[in-house]
């Protein structure tokens, strides 16, 4: 590998701005993010076409802001990695674009990256990575287990069925009332209560690593019309710390079922739910009664989008050699285990 590697990575996948330099894969010198949740907190979520337009606006200042805090010239960059899907196809494109215009420009490679990758190689800016490994990736709109042999080898052996782990976050939290994005709100109010309300966790068939919340999510909101309907009164804390229980209890058994099956060194934590306390707290116990296993979990700044987890991964399949045409496009559908096929 080339001594001090710099990697510029965009990412611009649903509604934060991000643009970072990235050396040797592991060492930020910048990480710029512009976040709109103020602009969508009115809407309750994400509108594609708000998110769009934003990122047409801040893409050019944050790229601006990246380079002078890396104190970095495009004379320096060895290549452009941006996030080629999935998210949303009109704020994939305006960061896609952008990363063509500045590779074309100025000449310089140009590398396409799944935001999911991103999500897990953001613990390489942690931690070495060491395979084989296992990756719990939590966000807004997935929930897997992912297997790696080798970097840039992916292997799906759990992913969810229908709702994500954050989006029943969501989904709660706007029927308790509370303000986008709910996760937070979650976590935090569920620190502050008992488990009192029993509400179910799918387990799917025997064997299965495969996820399914929107059963739970259901249960919440029956719970609570229910209630109402009845002139009862549910504690928030207590459903909100009951909601967590069964979402935690189901990620954390179904990675400690895996790492049995899978002769893994170590278990990395991955995405925007990565930050809830619950969770974070619940797989450090759980691991900790296995101290041969290397349990991995970012700080907090590295869990949401951020375009330093992009660069983190793109410079490994940079250096294994993988390089993206100017016609590269969004592509929101985009499978991860495609990776495994350069």
């Amino acid at each position: 590998m080339k001594k001090n590697l710099l990697v510029m990575g965009i990412e611009t996948s649903c509604d934060e701005t991000s643009v970072s330099i990235v050396r040797n894969g592991k060492e930020i010198l910048s990480n710029i993010v512009s976040s709109q949740i103020e602009s969508h907190k009115r809407f309750g979520g994400v509108v594609p076409e708000i998110a769009s337009r934003h990122h047409v606006e801040q893409i050019t200042i944050v790229l601006e802001e990246a380079m002078k805090e890396a104190s970095v010239s495009y004379e320096d960059l060895d290549a452009i990695a941006v996030t080629e899907g999935p998210g949303l196809v009109g704020a994939l494109l305006i960061g896609v674009n952008a990363a063509k215009a500045v590779a074309f420009a100025h000449g310089i490679p140009l590398v396409s990256v799944h935001h999911i990758a991103g999500h897990i190689y953001a613990n390489r800016l942690v931690k070495e990575m060491e395979f084989p490994l296992l990756a719990l990736v939590v966000s807004g709109g997935h929930t897997e287990l992912v297997y790696m042999k080798d970097h840039g080898q992916f292997e799906v052996i759990g992913e969810t069925r229908d709702d994500a782990a954050g989006e029943a976050y969501d989904k709660v939290a706007r029927t308790l009332q509370m303000p986008y994005p709910g996760g937070p709100h979650i976590d935090r109010l569920a620190a502050t209560g008992e488990v009192t309300v029993d509400l179910p966790r799918a387990w799917l068939e025997e064997g299965s690593y495969d996820f399914s919340f929107s059963g739970l999510k259901s249960a919440v909101i029956n719970t609570v019309h229910n209630a109402e309907q009845r002139g009862e009164t549910i504690k928030p804390e207590d459903l909100a710390a009951s909601f967590q229980e069964s979402v935690v209890d189901v990620l954390v058994t179904k990675t400690l079922q895996a790492v049995k099956e899978y002769p893994v060194k170590q278990v990395l934590l991955a995405g925007g739910v990565a930050a809830n306390q619950g969770l974070r707290t619940a797989l450090t116990a759980a691991f900790a009664e296995i101290p041969e296993l290397d349990l991995v979990i970012p700080p907090l700044r590295l869990c949401g989008d951020n375009a330093a987890m992009i660069a983190a991964a793109g410079t490994v399949l940079f250096e294994k050699g993988h390089r993206a045409e100017m016609n590269l496009n969004a592509n929101p559908g985009l499978d991860i285990t495609l990776y495994n096929e350069w």
